[in-house]
């Protein structure tokens, strides 16, 4: 952030020291050597004061540091998202493998842990899609853009919002078959197995 950097030159712009500009907005001087030097940031009060004192509008004084901000935290949530497509994608895997095995356990022991696993993908989904929901992506497409960190343009974002509703079918129809076919192997494996 360089709002200390933002500081620094307009406090020497006006040839202010750094005691000078703490008594004009009611601080110490070692408060304004850590906002120069990064060791800490002044709050909105004393922003407001600072763009008064250097004649600057709020907005160009910190919009650096804003648009720096909002980069960081579209990072954390684009590295969130991944990481949990991942976690779902692995719980989706064991839910699958899973089933036939614990099924196969006497009595509820298998069902219940089955369920609890279910129950635990279905908590993950729910957080992948509202995510999607919060960023309004839906396609594959809009997902492998926010992944990447890019904006689609308003045509490309028209294009997908009309395939939105062929997409959700075809990955539901898709799903389905990935796990018959996984549980088929599955079965098949644990015959092998008995047998």
């Amino acid at each position: 952030m360089d709002i200390g950097l933002q500081i620094r030159k307009y406090r020497e712009q006006q040839k202010i020291s750094q005691e000078e500009l703490a008594l004009k907005i009611f601080v110490s001087r070692q408060t304004i050597s850590n906002w120069e030097t990064n060791k800490s940031c002044p709050d909105v009060k004393s922003l407001i004061a600072l763009s008064n004192i250097f004649n600057v509008s709020l907005d160009n004084f910190v919009k650096e540091d804003i648009k720096e901000m909002r980069d960081t935290v579209e990072k954390t949530t684009i590295k969130r998202f991944h990481v949990i497509s991942i976690v779902f994608l692995i719980e989706f895997i064991i839910l699958a493998i899973s089933a036939y095995p614990l099924f196969r356990l006497d009595g509820y022991i298998g069902l219940i842990i089955w369920l609890c696993l279910f129950a635990i993908a279905l908590y993950t989904a729910g957080k992948i899609e509202k995510t999607k929901k919060n960023h309004n992506i839906q396609t594959y497409k809009e997902i492998l853009a926010f992944i990447d960190g890019k904006q689609l343009t308003h045509d490309e974002t028209q294009q997908e919002i009309g395939k939105r509703n062929y997409q959700k079918i075809i990955f539901a129809f898709a799903a389905g078959v990935i796990a018959l076919m996984i549980c088929f192997v599955v079965i098949s494996i644990c015959q092998r197995l008995s047998i």
